[in-house]
């Protein structure tokens, strides 16, 4: 049976050539779980292809530039996670050839498999906003989504006493697109507390119609934004960052607007890594690149031993780390079928969740489905949609914990 924490399980330090029977591709929370999950199902021969020696725990990044947790609570290493009997190759991927079941490595050398899971996870594409790949992390333009980034940026929001404070969040797909919210609410939180709100232009800008998407949702963050006198831009983007000028551009169906800002905090445009679409494993529509997978049994649409889970795939749901439980345990369910001669029946429900920290101590549990219905876990227990001490004590202290224990080795 397959455990996490064990610093004997098999590395490898640089490229191999050969072949596996299951090559995982990605060590975040997607990969990680699904390898354990596969392990504890008795699966061998198991390659994880990751090149980082450090594991984050990302969710927890909001609340480390909010300045309610701290960035060491976020990180472990990376041998520490690997599954036993998961062979880890510190590389990354390259190109795959799925006519060939091949993957080529940017250390060198190919590697072959009978099964591949594609869990690379999202890339910033910070270059695609004129003036942002300059001025992230310069100075007055910064970002929570890297771990470094996120500790300055709660200095940041911390020190601030008076000015404009700009969050932005970008059009179309992201990783937890509602976490370039979370940091705000708890600044405003905060400032709020230390009576300098009042001095204090908060300007959030979200690309949709409302600030989450889902009715029931919008009502409760809506209460914050009051409360905090935050100016909501919806239907909006940040198109361009004059650092210079210290004016963040804005474009929307009524016109560009420039607001001058004294902090500017950033959630990159996203896509999926371009060795995907190149690789032939993206819809040809598909102009973000995604692995065009079956939504439901997560597995390629072309190709019958390609599978996909997580960020990179092409599934209905919003992408988000509360998503890939059931992901993990779906694919690996159907994957054993498939090693097996039989045919996938475990399906995935497009289960979405977003903790919306709208406070210091207070979170509103959205969970919701792929056409925006509600999924709650607790049926019964509407106070969970509302904001609430109770979720905010699950997301900060007992999902943490969870996370380590139980996700990344397969158990929940």
């Amino acid at each position: 049976m397959a455990t996490a924490g064990a610093d004997s399980s098999p590395q490898t330090t640089r490229p191999r050539t050969g072949h596996h029977r299951v090559i995982v591709v990605g060590g975040g929370n997607g990969g990680i779980s699904v390898a354990a999950r596969l392990r504890r199902r008795g699966v061998d021969d198991i390659a994880l292809i990751d090149p980082s020696d450090v594991h984050e725990y990302k969710p927890l990044f909001s609340h480390v530039a909010g300045g309610t947790a701290r960035i060491s609570e976020t990180t472990r290493p990376q041998r520490t996670v690997i599954p036993d009997g998961v062979s880890w190759i510190r590389d990354a991927v390259s190109a795959i050839d799925p006519a060939r079941s091949s993957l080529s490595l940017t250390g060198g050398g190919t590697l072959t498999y009978d099964h591949v899971i594609l869990s690379p996870g999202i890339q910033y594409d910070w270059a695609s906003v004129p003036g942002l790949a300059e001025a992230i992390g310069t100075g007055d333009v910064t970002t929570h989504y890297t771990g470094d980034l996120a500790a300055r940026t709660s200095l940041r929001l911390r020190d601030m006493r008076a000015g404009t404070v700009v969050f932005t969040q970008p059009a179309g797909p992201a990783s937890c697109a509602g976490a370039a919210q979370k940091p705000m609410y708890q600044a405003c939180d905060y400032w709020q507390r230390t009576g300098v709100l009042g001095d204090i232009r908060v300007v959030m800008v979200v690309p949709d119609d409302t600030v989450f998407g889902i009715p029931a949702f919008d009502r409760e963050i809506g209460r914050a934004i009051d409360r905090y006198g935050i100016e909501l831009r919806t239907s909006s983007a940040l198109i361009e960052v004059d650092a210079d000028a210290g004016d963040a551009v804005i474009g929307s169906a009524s016109g560009i607007e420039r607001i001058h800002f004294d902090l500017l905090n950033v959630v990159p445009p996203q896509s999926a890594p371009e060795w995907i679409a190149a690789g032939g494993l993206a819809a040809p529509d598909d102009a973000d690149g995604f692995v065009e997978v079956d939504p439901d049994t997560l597995r390629h649409r072309r190709y019958g031993n390609v599978w996909a889970l997580g960020d990179a795939a092409a599934t209905t749901n919003s992408k988000s780390g509360g998503a890939l439980r059931k992901q993990t345990m779906v694919l690996a369910k159907n994957l054993v079928s498939a090693l097996e001669g039989r045919r996938p029946r475990a399906r995935y429900d497009g289960y979405g969740v977003c903790p919306m920290t709208v406070s210091r101590s207070s979170v509103v549990w959205a969970e919701f489905g792929p056409s925006s219905e509600l999924m709650p876990t607790i049926p019964f227990f509407r106070r969970m949609y509302r904001e609430s001490g109770l979720s905010w004590f699950f997301d900060r202290r007992i999902l943490p914990w969870v996370y380590w224990n139980l996700i990344l080795t397969g158990r929940v």
